[in-house]
């Protein structure tokens, strides 16, 4: 079973060591395995180039498609743990897109790098498959509020949420890019019991002025209720590209 991944800039497999800019791991050095294909269609993605493929009619703020072909390409789980196994960091992080659509192939990919601790972002809504989450040390769950223009019943699975609030592997990441927008993830965080520690509050935002305006107001709910604030490390580094 091969895996669908995402493109760099040059076309090839988007596979790149970088540090880790967001979350629990935020600064940690790390290898990154970026797959294609979602299951949601957030309208403010910055990865869109996984999904919004020419013919995908799903809204998106920038109103852009990207041609299949030159934004997915297919390797075998041994491929892609021989590009791994060049990079120097030993933590595995699998981002998307969302990659637990493709758990039994990474349960392959798994099995090749024993040497690795192995990281998973995911937006919360797939069940990980039983093979491939014996290997996960930490997940990243990322739950999308109304303003990502999904509906609830497809981006807020309440048997999934309940299984990741009592994970303890799982880290809750919410994107906020209004003040209002932290009313949604007091209700959930009530609903499924989540422990406020466990829960970042991360601007919206792909550029440094953005976040940094947003982070202003957004440290102060932070502080108010007890939560995590997590910036975008890798915008200020690098700026909105692939492959950092």
């Amino acid at each position: 079973m091969n895996l669908v991944l995402a493109t760099d800039d040059s076309g090839g497999p988007e596979i790149f060591a970088s540090l880790q800019g967001e979350g629990v791991s935020a600064g940690r050095p790390c290898t990154f395995i970026r797959l294609s294909r979602c299951n949601l269609a957030c309208v403010w993605c910055d990865t869109a180039y996984t999904w919004r493929f020419t013919g995908d009619n799903r809204p998106h703020r920038d109103a852009i498609t990207f041609e299949r072909k030159q934004n997915q390409v297919t390797l075998s789980p041994v491929q892609a743990a021989r590009s791994i196994d060049l990079l120097a960091p030993r933590r595995l992080v699998v981002t998307g897109g969302e990659p637990l659509l493709q758990a039994a192939a990474l349960a392959e990919l798994a099995a090749l790098l024993p040497e690795h601790s192995i990281e998973v972002e995911t937006n919360g809504t797939v069940e990980p498959a039983a093979r491939f989450d014996t290997f996960v040390e930490q997940y990243t769950v990322s739950p999308k509020l109304s303003h990502s223009g999904n509906p609830a019943d497809l981006a807020l699975p309440p048997a999934r949420l309940a299984e990741w609030s009592r994970d303890p592997r799982a880290f809750f990441k919410f994107v906020i890019a209004e003040p209002a927008d932290v009313a949604e993830v007091l209700a959930l965080q009530l609903a499924y019991s989540m422990q406020p520690e466990r829960i970042f509050l991360m601007p919206e935002g792909t550029d440094s002025a953005t976040l940094r305006a947003r982070s202003a107001w957004l440290s102060d709910l932070c502080l108010e209720h007890g939560y995590r604030l997590s910036d975008r490390l890798h915008i200020h580094l690098y700026g909105d590209t692939r492959g950092t």
